[in-house]
């Protein structure tokens, strides 16, 4: 029989990650703290979503925040996107 140790990461009591890494749990919950953060920096400039979208948009920059900084400095988005673009490995379909 085996042991395995796995590291959930909850969020606003809702399971969001399981993994047999705590390096990559803690990753995940400093991104989703960024992701609170950012929410509440959006709210209170003004910004009114309703809080479902207003949690995808700010995981979505707190999880994209290298492309944002790189856009911060003004580097173009069509060079960002083409960058992850080339992160991205296509796997080709088996052959029958």
């Amino acid at each position: 029989m085996a042991i395995i140790t796995r590291y959930v990461v909850e969020h606003k009591g809702v399971e969001k990650f399981v993994t047999a890494d705590k390096k990559e749990a803690d990753k995940y919950d400093k991104m989703l703290e960024v992701a609170d953060n950012l929410a509440e920096y959006i709210e209170a400039k003004g910004m009114k979503f309703e809080p479902d979208v207003l949690e995808d948009l700010a995981i979505m920059l707190s999880k994209n925040k290298d492309a944002l900084a790189k856009l911060f400095k003004g580097t173009e988005a069509k060079a960002v996107l083409s960058d992850e673009k080339a992160d991205v490995v296509a796997l080709g379909k088996k052959k029958a």
